[in-house]
């Protein structure tokens, strides 16, 4: 049921003071964070955020991802609970805000709570999900994923670093968040998770609210171009096979293939190498990749196609060989119907402006909402910055987001 609770505050200034201390775990010397998932620096930050549910009466378990579940018991505590968080692991040079706010965000919602006297009837739960980013091992969303069924927990557990070094099991347990709860398989009457943005359209729109419909599927792939070496002096420029030419010209056309479809797909080239990468030597062969995302499965389907022909075409023009292989794919995701509403429904009680949005990336509610009835609440960030130690966002717009997430869940949990 939707509902508004004007005596229930969250504290602006104890949300932002957690925030910023959380952020000298891992900080960077440009003001970001650096705390990959299963490192010394997580364990400080999930040993601060246990203590910190601990404080707040919370139970707590960690479960077999080493998911970190804290708990408010309701009026009927058998009831399915109704569930935030997001993740305190980070990029290498992320900011301060990506997921650690969802985090932080749900537990002030029950200091909030405590602080008012109030009891659900259903329980709530914060949940801080293990390694979102999958920096280190190149999954990413994996303990989501096993919670909600997407991912076998032997899959999940047996992942290898990126050095093929150690697993996740063994890292969970050197870090001693090897818990024994089971990871998911139990009943959950619905998970919203606060997020920032990560672009700019609420900032340049001054809406303080985000209420997320879904978010984009999204397909990658690796691409091979391969021409022939020679000597940057002696061989002729009609007789190259330059595999640098041949990927540029595709990634040139990826770029303006964008902007011929309404609406526009996002279309990145974000790692290219190079062989020999010699400056005195025509390049033999490019890998490059291709990260395609719209909000439309069929849209999507389309422009992959094309993506695909662009690059074969270019191929055929210059000489060169090329292999396009899928590495990943996604499809989009929509948010449960209800729980939208129920964020825009806590916004408008609120006098807060609100509109309706897109996610442009994945998220842990994104395979929450396979099984769960999910949605999700964007505040602004400052340029749209993310992923980036710039990352920035206002102390107002977070504790605004937070409100909207407490007033979200009490609406969906109802009162003792």
């Amino acid at each position: 049921m939707a509902m508004s609770l004007p005596t229930v505050r969250i504290d602006e200034d104890r949300l932002w003071q957690s925030l910023m201390t959380m952020a000298e775990i891992g900080a960077t010397p440009g003001g970001g964070v650096c705390r990959i998932a299963l490192t010394d620096v997580d364990r400080e930050a999930r040993d601060l955020f246990s203590t910190w549910c601990r404080d707040a009466g919370l139970d707590l378990r960690i479960d077999r991802m080493g998911n970190i579940i804290g708990r408010r018991t309701g009026g009927d505590p058998d009831a399915p609970a109704v569930v935030t968080g997001s993740h305190l692991d980070t990029q290498p040079l992320g900011g301060r805000f990506d997921g650690v706010y969802g985090v932080l965000a749900g537990l002030e919602v029950m200091r909030a709570l405590n602080d008012a006297g109030i009891e659900t009837q259903a329980p709530l739960e914060v949940i801080d999900w293990t390694d979102e980013e999958g920096v280190r091992f190149a999954a990413g969303v994996v303990a989501s994923g096993v919670y909600a069924g997407r991912f076998d927990l032997e899959y999940g557990l047996n992942l290898p670093d990126r050095a093929g070094e150690t697993t996740f099991a063994r890292e969970l347990a050197r870090i001693g968040y090897d818990g024994e709860a089971p990871c998911g398989g139990y009943p959950v009457d619905a998970f919203f998770e606060a997020h920032i943005e990560q672009g700019p359209i609420l900032e340049q729109e001054g809406v303080p609210i985000g209420a997320v419909m879904g978010a984009q599927g999204q397909r990658c792939y690796a691409v091979t171009v391969t021409g022939e070496e020679g000597h940057a002096g002696t061989l002729p420029m009609a007789l190259r096979r330059d595999a640098m030419v041949g990927a540029s010209r595709m990634i040139d056309g990826l770029y303006r293939l964008a902007f011929d479809v309404t609406p526009p797909p996002v279309i990145t080239t974000g790692y290219v190498s190079v062989r020999p990468n010699s400056r005195n030597t025509v390049p033999g062969q490019v890998v490059f990749s291709i990260d395609i995302r719209h909000p439309d499965n069929a849209v999507l389907a389309d422009v992959c196609a094309r993506a695909e022909a662009l690059c074969r075409a270019a191929a055929a023009e210059l000489g060169v060989d090329v292999a396009i292989e899928e590495s990943s794919r996604r499809d989009s995701i929509a948010f449960d119907a209800d729980c939208v509403d129920v964020v825009r429904t806590a916004a408008d009680g609120l006098g807060l402006a609100c509109r309706d949005i897109y996610s442009g990336a994945g998220h842990d509610a994104c395979n929450l909402a396979r099984t769960v009835p999910t949605g999700m609440i964007f505040v602004p960030c400052k340029g749209g910055i993310s992923h980036n130690e710039r990352e920035d966002a206002l102390p107002a717009d977070l504790a605004a987001g937070c409100q909207v997430l407490l007033e979200a869940m009490v609406a969906r949990a109802g009162l003792a």
